[in-house]
């Protein structure tokens, strides 16, 4: 029998700390799994919104009047929230300014937090420690002035790359694996932002994959597609996962480092075959786990449902919720755990 290929943790999970998404994971889902975040807790748990309190607050940056804000819409018409967009003061050179993220002590930290569950025996020997990185087109599009965005791409890069520098060199490569968070990317190319380049295809590509070729070797690579969840559900509804496999067609052939895993989300609605038709057309490596988004919190029919539309345009993939669980409800986390584990003893090709 084939390796089982498992569960797949997207970063954010409602927990007070990193300890206990460690603990509470590792003892719960440790046999299917191979990666492990530390819930993106604390000041990140709300994905890149604390990129836009350190781009607000650094000397370079001012908030654009030239245009209007961003009118962040979900799917259903409800305004999630004005997004006044930011760009850089007049006498500032981009070229010169530098970002702190603070991704890289972040990540540090939480390290050590499993490297000390690991050798305690409280995390299996196999699993890796995920970092989750935002492109730089997440802020760019949700945060910066349509007349500064190309201008910011630049710069944040430098500043995401010399995270992922400091994290891969404090980090042992063989404990690693590094996550592409991919949104804005996706929602850009469902033309949701009123501004956006006219070659934002080719953008895309060539960010991912340089993003992509920039994670050390050892180091495991992955991509989760978003469509976004400001209110723990989608911004949009995909009409079927037709963008997410273009996108990844687009990329996947650039990369010159090895692609270990795939993350596409489904919606709970979505058990019909004609949602994962375009699956069929995705060109992944044979090295590269395919991870789909299809576990929603107490839904174990829609569960297998979904299990079994998705049969019927690929042959193997491991599970996954379609995001992170970092929004939600603390009290759905247990839920969510149970629906992982019961999913994935049932998963048989």
């Amino acid at each position: 029998m084939a390796e089982h290929p498992g569960v797949q943790l997207i970063g954010s999970v409602a927990m007070s700390d990193a300890e206990s998404v460690f603990r509470t994971l590792a003892t719960k889902l440790g046999p299917w799994l191979k990666r492990l975040p530390d819930g993106e807790t604390g000041p990140r748990k709300y994905w890149i919104f604390w990129q836009r309190t350190m781009l607000r607050q650094h000397p370079a940056m001012e908030i654009d009047p030239t245009v209007p804000p961003l009118q962040f819409v979900q799917w259903d018409g409800k305004l999630v929230r004005e997004i006044p967009g930011l760009r850089f003061k007049a006498d500032v050179d981009p070229a010169t300014v530098v970002f702190d993220t603070g991704y890289a002590p972040a990540a540090i930290e939480s390290y050590a937090t499993f490297r000390r569950l690991r050798d305690a025996g409280v995390i299996p020997e196999w699993v890796r420690f995920q970092v989750s990185l935002p492109t730089p087109m997440a802020p760019g599009f949700l945060y910066i002035s349509p007349k500064a965005f190309a201008q910011f791409l630049p710069p944040y890069e430098r500043a995401i790359i010399s995270a992922l520098d400091a994290i891969a060199a404090e980090i042992p490569h063989g404990d690693l694996a590094i996550q592409w968070d991919v949104c804005q990317e996706v929602l850009a190319f469902e033309n949701y932002f009123l501004a956006q380049p006219a070659d934002t295809r080719e953008q895309v590509f060539a960010e991912l994959a340089r993003l992509g070729n920039r994670v050390p070797d050892g180091v495991e690579l992955g991509y989760h597609l978003c469509y976004g969840s400001p209110q723990d559900e989608h911004l949009l509804q995909p009409r079927d996962m037709g963008v997410m496999v273009e996108i990844a067609n687009g990329f996947i052939p650039r990369l010159t480092h090895r692609l270990d895993f795939l993350h596409l989300p489904v919606p709970r609605p979505r058990s019909d075959a004609a949602y994962f038709a375009p699956l069929k057309r995705l060109k992944l490596p044979p090295q590269t786990t395919l991870y789909l988004g299809l576990i929603h919190h107490g839904d174990a029919a829609g569960d297998q449902a979904r299990i079994a539309a998705a049969k019927t345009a690929v042959t193997r993939f491991g599970i996954a919720s379609e995001c992170g669980w970092g929004r939600g409800d603390p009290a759905r986390v247990p839920g969510m755990i149970a629906a992982h584990r019961d999913a994935a003893e049932s998963l048989a090709f």
